[in-house]
């Protein structure tokens, strides 16, 4: 059964070939019903000629009332309309049963009004040729129908070839980076225990530094393996349950970051704990990459750090004062990772801002917002 948004034709064109079809029938009725214009033959075919406006949501209808008038009163063009419909919509055998019930009834019920003789044409090519065009417009349907699924199929394929092209070069791109960073972290990590192990001998601030660039290295070759798995296969049902890369707690990170001579000042408010990854890590990635800044630009400037966990929102914001100059000169910096943060928290919906502050310090301030919907089942 077909749908009233099934219909091809606008309104307007579906209002107009009912009334012309109507008028027609009724006129063709009203002569041969003895120019009587309010009688039962009227009547009949006005409303065969209504139930067109049905056709498209309950056809069985139409049929039945286009048949009924066809017989009973001799009306063509109703029963015409409906047979190019069913022609056009691939229904042949139920076209060509009506036409010859229509033929047979018409020809045993109104002796008055054939649909055998009335016409010098004969009673067969009106029906030949409204179901020949029907069947035109259904082969073009078809054929329109074949086409747009080859389209569709088309633009799959090319979709998955995309998508093969991007697995492909993520495969590459793990694989370039296993072969250099892994190699040099592992060298790094090895030397780092090996002088370890002499750290009795060596004085205390040396044995701390060299305890903190063990971890270090061996955190970051764990960092780097989860990376490569995500390369390699993002989807993969086993890396689901895995540890976001280098998502660590924000007390772990300033311990480090004092470890290496920051003065930190640092407030933290609100559980991460419910949060998204994804969110965690950006507030995680903001902090990192603003006391790298920090430590890189403004050595041995304090640097005041104020975390707040959402819902509704999470803020981070970061600020330094002016440092002494570095003895080793400027530092080289890429200039691509806070464009890269801007990147992170806008995908999240929030907004990053950064700038120097008064007295020639920075300042970074982050807000990102957090629906109530995306928090870990049963955190409040």
């Amino acid at each position: 059964m077909l749908s009233a948004d099934d219909r091809r034709w606008p309104g307007w064109a579906e209002a107009l070939l009912i009334a012309a079809v109507g008028v027609l029938a009724v006129q063709n009725a009203y002569v041969g019903a003895g120019a009587t214009l309010f009688g039962p033959d009227t009547a009949v075919a006005a409303v065969g000629s209504l139930s067109l406006a049905v056709r498209y949501r309950v056809p069985v209808v139409t049929v039945v009332v286009t048949v009924a008038a066809a017989i009973a009163v001799g009306a063509l063009l109703p029963l015409l309309v409906m047979l190019f419909y069913l022609a056009s919509r691939g229904w042949r055998a139920l076209g060509c049963a009506c036409a010859a019930v229509a033929l047979a009834g018409n020809w045993f019920a109104q002796p008055e009004q054939l649909l055998w003789t009335t016409r010098a044409y004969g009673p067969v090519l009106p029906f030949a040729l409204v179901m020949v065009l029907g069947l035109w417009v259904d082969s073009r349907r078809r054929l329109v129908a074949s086409l747009t699924a080859q389209v569709d199929h088309l633009r799959i394929e090319r979709e998955l070839r995309a998508k093969q092209a991007r697995l492909s070069e993520r495969a590459r791109i793990a694989a370039e980076m296993h072969d250099v960073l892994a190699h040099r972290l592992s060298l790094l990590a090895l030397h780092a225990g090996a002088l370890q192990r002499r750290a009795a001998s060596l004085p205390e601030p040396v044995a701390d530094r060299l305890a903190l660039l063990r971890t270090t290295s061996t955190e970051a070759l764990g960092d780097l393996r989860d990376v490569l798995g995500v390369l390699r296969d993002p989807d993969h049902p086993e890396l689901q349950g895995q540890r976001v890369p280098g998502l660590r707690e924000l007390p772990a990170l300033f311990d480090e970051a004092r470890a290496a001579g920051q003065e930190i000042e640092a407030v933290v408010e609100g559980t991460a704990a419910p949060l998204p990854a994804s969110h965690r890590l950006a507030v995680h990635r903001l902090v990192q990459e603003a006391l790298t800044n920090a430590r890189k630009h403004a050595p041995g400037a304090p640097v005041h750090v104020t975390v707040r966990y959402g819902p509704p929102a999470s803020t981070v914001e970061v600020r330094n004062r002016a440092g002494a100059p570095s003895p080793e000169g400027a530092p080289v910096s890429s200039g691509y990772g806070l464009v890269g943060l801007a990147e992170r928290v806008t995908a999240l919906g929030g907004r990053l801002d950064y700038g120097p502050a008064g007295g020639g310090g920075w300042s970074i301030a982050a807000d990102i917002p957090l629906e109530d919907h995306h928090l870990a089942p049963g955190a409040a």
